[in-house]
């Protein structure tokens, strides 16, 4: 609930919540990556364009791809989205054999980034982004925002300083936009899934994007939803 501490109505999980994600998805140091569960689907971070254009900007902003926690920066600006930014690049929105990353759009890599483009955030979902796919997560919760859950903040998210205690919390998907706001890490969870395990998402360090595994019919609203920018991808990623 708002006002309230993090430690309230997310605990500390008990001691082994990442076990069956470390069985099927491997080593999570930077996010633990579950497979197609039975579906899957890129949720990308969002990015955004200064109204005047790619080529001018206001002064006193900040153009670079964050690493971490993003938001709309603010009047002046619109989001970008980026089967946009592919049709006026003719770069694809994904590379075949790529995942979401700093790779995508090579042909703007070449020069750099306009100025009047600020990239996708790194490691982390916009906090626009993760409000809206909460709510989309509640409406596919077997108990709605009173699904338990789980959520993991890998190593690299708290500051790299403690590699063998997994930071897991639980707590109710209703109160999960808090979250967002964790005082120890810059960056939305890097897990966070369904005490049932219906459905798992990963925010991985490294990417610009958010895999959510799970129901098709999940999926399908995602891929549906006009806020939620999302992409299928080989199930192979």
């Amino acid at each position: 609930m708002p006002g309230e501490p993090l430690s309230r109505t997310w605990p500390l999980a008990p001691f082994g919540a990442t076990d069956w994600l470390l069985e099927i998805c491997g080593d999570g140091l930077t996010g633990f990556m579950p497979p197609p569960m039975p579906d899957a689907v890129w949720v990308l971070n969002a990015m955004y364009e200064h109204e005047r254009g790619p080529s001018e900007t206001s002064l006193g902003v900040t153009t670079g791809g964050a690493l971490g926690r993003a938001r709309h920066p603010g009047p002046g600006w619109r989001r970008l989205r980026w089967a946009e930014l592919a049709r006026r690049t003719g770069d694809p929105v994904v590379p075949p054999g790529m995942m979401p990353c700093f790779r995508c759009f090579p042909s703007l890599g070449k020069g750099g980034w306009p100025l009047g483009i600020i990239p996708p955030a790194e490691g982390s979902l916009d906090r626009e982004t993760w409000t809206r796919l909460i709510g989309v997560l509640a409406e596919f919760g077997p108990a709605g925002p009173d699904t338990p859950c789980f959520a993991y903040y890998n190593p690299l998210t708290l500051g790299a300083e403690d590699f063998e205690n997994l930071h897991v919390l639980a707590g109710r998907l209703g109160d999960a936009e808090i979250l967002y706001d964790h005082s120890e890490a810059d960056f939305s969870p890097s897990n966070l899934w369904a005490e049932d395990r219906s459905w798992c998402l990963c925010t991985d360090y490294d990417l610009w994007a958010t895999k959510v595994a799970g129901p098709s019919a999940l999926i399908e609203a995602l891929l549906g939803d006009a806020e939620i920018e999302a992409i299928r991808l080989p199930s192979s990623s």
